[in-house]
């Protein structure tokens, strides 16, 4: 049996498993890879908001990565909360001098409750070291306009949004809408014939389980890249997996609870309690 592809994440630690790298750790699990972590800030939180950050020492994440990656293959990397200044640019140079494959950048700069995830001065940093290292790039409607500077409100501002950040050094864009009236992402990416944009749409679910989509999706997405999809394939099955982990997910705290990493697993274990087979 070969084995499975292995998936880094680096991003911060979630002590409630919403998002951060024990959520991407069941993401990676959930689509058949393999995971590993480097964390980069501790936080204090739960569903009911961010309360604390604690950014790492830029040394201790860059000794960890060269750890993992002298003794791993690597084949896609998921990287999410960076914290700080100095973190950016110490990921952007291991990334830069170590060339990992399929780099699914995510650029989180608030939690969903409003709390700064990215001190001041950090955005402009992971625009010019990071995000030209970036296979992809999947900010959310919020994140697209506070990295360009443009209002991005609707699909038509999510393009030009897209196209921006194209000039500013992006490969290939996600700007993800679940929030619109009709759940809408935008695949934008280049090739010989210039930009090409896809749309992708879905119904919109009302759900107060809802933490974490934003990291599910761009692990989800680092996990298809590792198994050799095509971008348009990733961001598909993707948005499909992150729809069902809201659709199935529990009442978890008394905040914005998280999405169900790990549904399929639960439905398997039920076929087979249901269907035991018999002893004669």
């Amino acid at each position: 049996m070969p084995s499975p592809p292995i998936v880094l994440t680096i991003a911060g630690f979630d002590p409630s498993s919403g998002a951060g790298v024990t959520a991407d750790i069941k993401t990676i699990a959930a689509h058949g890879c393999y995971g590993v972590a480097c964390i980069t800030a501790l936080t204090v939180q739960s569903t009911s908001g961010v309360r604390r950050v604690e950014p790492l020492s830029p040394s201790f994440i860059t000794e960890t990565l060269e750890e993992l990656t002298s003794d791993l293959e690597i084949a896609a990397v998921r990287i999410g909360m960076l914290g700080s200044r100095a973190v950016v640019k110490a990921v952007a140079e291991f990334v830069h001098h170590r060339g990992l494959p399929n780099v699914v950048l995510d650029p989180i700069l608030k939690s969903s409750s409003g709390a700064r995830l990215l001190e001041d001065g950090g955005p402009a940093i992971l625009l010019e070291k990071l995000l030209p290292l970036a296979s992809v790039v999947t900010p959310n409607r919020e994140e697209a306009s506070a990295l360009t500077s443009l209002p991005v409100t609707n699909l038509e501002e999510m393009r030009a949004a897209a196209r921006k950040l194209h000039a500013m050094g992006a490969a290939a864009v996600v700007v993800t809408g679940g929030d619109l009236q009709k759940a809408t992402d935008l695949l934008s990416f280049t090739n010989k014939r210039g930009v090409q944009q896809e749309v992708f749409k879905s119904d919109r679910q009302a759900s107060n389980s809802t933490h974490g989509t934003g990291c599910a999706f761009a692990t989800a997405m680092a996990c298809h890249l590792a198994q050799d999809r095509g971008l348009p394939e990733a961001v598909l099955l993707a948005k499909a997996y992150v729809s069902a982990a809201i659709a199935k997910a529990h009442s978890v705290g008394r905040g914005i609870g998280p999405v169900h990493h790990l549904y399929r697993m639960y439905e398997q274990r039920r076929v087979v309690i249901a269907d035991p087979e018999s002893v004669n």
